[in-house]
């Protein structure tokens, strides 16, 4: 059973072409869905052109599939890219993930697109399509352009004439990492488009297990990139294996990796975050920067100061001249582990455990990399985190500001994803 049917009135569909092919529809929507569950009208304004402007829901050619139903949205809008986001959005607030698409080949070849651009794999379509391929020459969309750039045009077409949610796009700098050589910022979650409650509104990582397809986390990185200043084609996002390994830019990239480094201008990395650390690294004498992605496996298996060895290793840095800022992420406030994996913390300095003996102790893991970087050589006054009093702060709990960060402690599995960025000018 489905949860959602779409019918698709659009594409070789056309019941002004063919009078039967709607009561042929509904008969085909009673062994594929709950009588509960909700069927939604692909029409679009294309459609209501066709039928002399008249408004699908309430048309005659529409009676077969509105009776019986009392869930039915009519997708009227301008343009079909619109259509699936209002559907996407009522879906999403009801959890519902099973769809049924009635189409024709040709609609499911065009569907499919969008699919990519505004779905992911949370979501599970079955596309059931008509051997006759209902359309005339009155009503088929002709155009000259492939359907895949056509699509993606409108998909970031409407996706950039979206108001932002929650806010302005906003920014926290360190007073630490010089602005006459480096471009850098740590992202929060206001200013994006989606609106899917744990990642709304600024989510900045496209994942197949989360409801934010890519075409939205793509307008969000560019929304960022319009506020702090750079293009965000040349963004490099670490990809995140939660151990060790650094990428040194200009080699062969690994399938995955915790770190990035390079020497070249103009290039943006970044490291996503949520309640783990996005953690950037600058060395204003060589002009090298590096960008971390440490979570609590990260942390143990050492990746701050792997990304400080590749700086030295790779282009000459010098350790002391090494600058780096630790972005949002969980305090120990906020941040436990099993009992267990306590010990690791403690041997890195017994103030990482707050609470050794209780069943989930809670751990500091913004204080284990401070040691980590202090032991291998990073001056005490070039790491900006929780500690430091005396600049504005960057480093807060995610856990404990709702408004302000995604958090996978707080908001479960399906959280949003903050940043850490960094270039060379």
């Amino acid at each position: 059973m489905f949860g959602v049917l779409i019918l698709d009135l659009i594409h070789g569909r056309c019941p002004a072409c063919n009078g039967k092919s709607l009561e042929q529809l509904a008969a085909e929507i009673s062994p594929l869905t709950a009588g509960d569950a909700l069927v939604f009208l692909l029409c679009g304004r294309y459609f209501q052109q066709a039928n002399g402007g008249s408004s699908c829901g309430s048309a005659p050619l529409t009676e077969p599939l509105l009776s019986g139903r009392r869930s039915v949205h009519v997708l009227d809008f301008d343009t079909i890219t619109e259509c699936l986001c209002r559907l996407k959005q009522t879906v999403d607030e009801l959890d519902l993930s099973s769809v049924a698409v009635l189409t024709s080949r040709q609609g499911k070849e065009i569907l499919l697109l969008y699919q990519k651009q505004l779905f992911t794999e949370v979501y599970s379509f079955e596309y059931y399509t008509s051997e006759d391929q209902l359309t005339c020459q009155r009503c088929s969309l002709a155009h000259t352009d492939s359907p895949g750039d056509r699509v993606n045009k409108e998909v970031t077409t409407f996706l950039q004439q979206l108001p932002a949610l929650k806010g302005d796009v906003t920014t926290l700098t360190s007073t630490l990492i010089p602005a006459d050589c480096f471009g850098h910022g740590f992202s929060t979650r206001a200013g994006g488009v989606c609106s899917i409650p744990t990642l709304s509104s600024l989510n900045l990582f496209s994942s197949s297990k989360r409801r934010d397809g890519r075409a939205v986390v793509e307008e969000n990185r560019r929304r960022l990139a319009v506020h702090a200043g750079f293009h965000p084609q040349p963004l490099h996002m670490v990809k995140v294996n939660h151990a060790s390994d650094v990428w040194v830019m200009g080699k062969a990239e690994p399938d995955s990796y915790d770190a990035i480094v390079t020497n070249q201008a103009g290039v943006v990395l970044a490291a996503p975050g949520a309640d783990c650390m996005p953690i950037l690294f600058a060395d204003p004498v060589l002009k090298v920067i590096g960008a971390a992605h440490a979570g609590w496996k990260g942390t143990l298996m050492g990746v701050a100061m792997a990304t400080v060895g590749a700086m030295v290793r790779e282009f000459g840095c010098q350790v002391s001249d090494i600058i780096v800022a630790v972005g949002p992420s969980v305090g120990a406030c906020c941040f436990t582990l099993g009992r267990e994996r306590a010990p690791d913390f403690a041997c890195i300095h017994p103030d990482c455990v707050l609470d050794p003996h209780s069943a989930r102790p809670h751990v500091n893991i913004r204080l284990a990399n401070r040691i980590l970087l202090q032991k291998g050589g990073i001056l005490p006054e070039h790491i900006h985190d929780d500690t430091v009093a005396d600049r504005p702060c960057v480093t807060p709990c995610t856990s404990c500001h709702p408004e302000a960060f995604f958090s996978h402690v707080r908001d479960g599995l399906n959280f949003g994803t903050q940043v850490g960025f960094l270039w060379i000018k």
